[in-house]
């Protein structure tokens, strides 16, 4: 079943109209791997349409970064070129609305050296950092994807049709078919997260705790006053409306860096740097993760945990329920945009200090200071067992069901 031109522009016009949101007279930064070019072009004219100024593409490849890891020096492939950060600092200049199109191949960096991979990744966003933090808070942007047939064949490697089987997965996730109206689906969906998100900030959670078969036995604090959000996010500098990641299913927030205890037990495998990880666990002590075990990339788990000095401390805690249409979908997709939102999921590394009340006016050093972890990376991982019980506790210590087997109480 090859997939409709009537579909791909639909998906194009979420991506865009929905996702991004994009307002008319704003620059976009469209990110999209080589192969996609002919759907990228279908975003670029939907971001047109919308009214965009001007839109910039960047281009990536799998094969690009496995051939520079391969053959290049450590050290040449950290250093950030002039014209490199020239282009971060034009950035922050413009705030362009970012749209990134991921369609990885999981196992595209098997083999290569995870130190290389870490020092080359720790030496460019020490860099990068500053501007990101200059953005944050003050642009519009999301993640989308589309299937590329080494990632449709990790997930189907059977299957003659991996492709299609992807693009099938991926629209239901996306609430896109033939015969619906994708933004209504989409008001409906953001409306229910809404209702649940406000439902959570009415408790005034102090800590949660985290109870499951296979070994999860976890608490953690969260910060006093900080919002529990999902779905939509606000651009506070024009007032659009935007939705960071297609598909959502998520409600989260940013714990207190630096207090939770206990251990976490990882229900899907992590791909991370275009590598996997495997039946994993992580253990934290006074805040930090202070062991980890994992039956595949543990040198790898190892180095992501020690990225900086807050890799090591959450910066996300994220509830879902396991009949989100992720997880319907019935395998896993090696790509966190999906997997994230299949299940219950936490984060390590940076922290959003948007769910501070007065967040959007704070730097990255004020937001710190209240409990919002800053780190290099921010990467999720997956811990809703299907018989996880999560209990939110009042200052009072007034336990609240709030997860029961891997859904809301």
């Amino acid at each position: 079943m090859a997939i409709s031109e009537k579909l791909l522009r639909k998906y194009a016009q979420l991506i865009v109209r929905m996702g991004a949101n994009v307002q008319r007279g704003q620059i976009v930064q469209l990110t999209a791997a080589v192969e996609q070019h002919e759907f990228a072009a279908l975003v670029m004219e939907e971001c047109y349409k919308a009214g965009a100024k001007k839109v910039n593409m960047n281009w990536s490849s799998d094969m690009q970064n496995r051939l520079d890891l391969l053959y290049a020096e450590q050290d040449t492939l950290a250093k950030v070129l002039p014209w490199e950060e020239e282009k971060m600092k034009q950035m922050v200049e413009d705030l362009p609305c970012r749209i990134f199109i991921v369609s990885d191949d999981p196992d595209a960096l098997n083999g290569i050296d995870p130190k290389k991979i870490s020092a080359v990744s720790q030496g460019r966003q020490a860099v990068f950092k500053p501007y990101r933090n200059a953005i944050e808070g003050k642009h519009q942007w999301v993640i989308a994807a589309h299937p590329s047939e080494k990632w449709a064949k990790k997930c189907f490697p059977d299957a003659e049709n991996a492709v299609d089987k992807l693009w099938e997965a991926i629209l239901k996730t996306v609430r896109v078919s033939e015969d619906n109206d994708p933004v209504a689906d989409w008001q409906a969906h953001m409306d229910t997260i809404v209702t649940k998100a406000a439902w959570l900030n009415e408790q005034g959670f102090s800590s949660l705790e985290y109870k499951s078969s296979n070994g999860t036995d976890f608490k953690v604090t969260l910060i006093e006053g900080a919002k529990w959000e999902g779905a939509k996010d606000l651009n506070p500098l024009n007032g659009a409306e935007y939705i960071p990641n297609i598909p959502t299913e998520e409600i989260f927030t940013s714990p207190y860096a630096g207090k939770c205890e206990g251990t976490l037990v990882a229900v899907k495998p992590l791909s991370w740097n275009s590598q996997l990880i495997e039946d994993f666990s992580i253990t934290f002590k006074d805040g930090k993760a202070v062991s980890c075990k994992a039956g595949k990339g543990q040198e790898l788990l190892e180095q992501m945990i020690k990225m900086d000095d807050c890799a090591c401390m959450l910066g996300e805690v994220a509830l879902v329920p396991k009949e989100s249409p992720v997880n319907q979908c019935g395998f896993l997709f090696y790509e966190t945009l999906f997997d994230e939102n299949a299940c219950c999921h936490c984060a390590l590394g940076m922290g959003f200090k948007e769910v501070l009340p007065d967040g959007d006016s704070l730097t990255v050093e004020q937001a710190k200071e209240r409990g919002i972890n800053d780190s290099i990376i921010h990467v999720d991982f997956m811990v809703g067992a299907d018989d996880l019980s999560i209990d939110g506790i009042r200052p009072d210590g007034t336990r609240v069901a709030v997860f029961r087997n891997g859904t809301w109480a």
